[in-house]
């Protein structure tokens, strides 16, 4: 599974961006699609995922309220909507893909820059 992130940029603090995903390859097999982000100095961590066949999210507390995962059109893409955005929002932002049954991402993105300025 290849997958291309795409929508990151610099915007000030309570505004807002739309990151997408667009994933290619064995696309039968994505179990659930997730968002990751680093920020200098830290461990990346869990931003949100969905399932590929049933659209199940989750997120992590510090995003719950704010971000929005969907599956966007055409169907092999997963959009982050990302809302009233925090300078403590600021990372790169992964994309990644974990198989049917699979217990680990396998599959990154290069990642995309969010930077919000306070």
């Amino acid at each position: 599974v290849q997958l291309v992130e795409s929508g990151g940029g610099l915007v000030q603090a309570g505004g807002a961006l739309r990151l997408s995903c667009v994933a290619s390859g064995s696309i039968s097999s994505i179990g659930t699609l997730g968002w990751f982000r680093q920020a200098p100095g830290k461990e990346r961590e869990f931003v949100a995922k969905i399932g590929f066949t049933f659209s199940t999210t989750d997120y992590a507390d510090s995003v719950k309220g704010r971000f929005t995962i969907s599956r966007g059109n055409p169907r092999n893409t997963v959009d982050l909507q990302m809302n009233n955005l925090k300078p403590e929002d600021t990372a790169v932002y992964y994309c990644a893909a974990r198989i049917s049954g699979g217990r680990t991402y396998d599959s990154w993105g290069q990642g995309t820059q969010v930077t919000v300025s306070s």
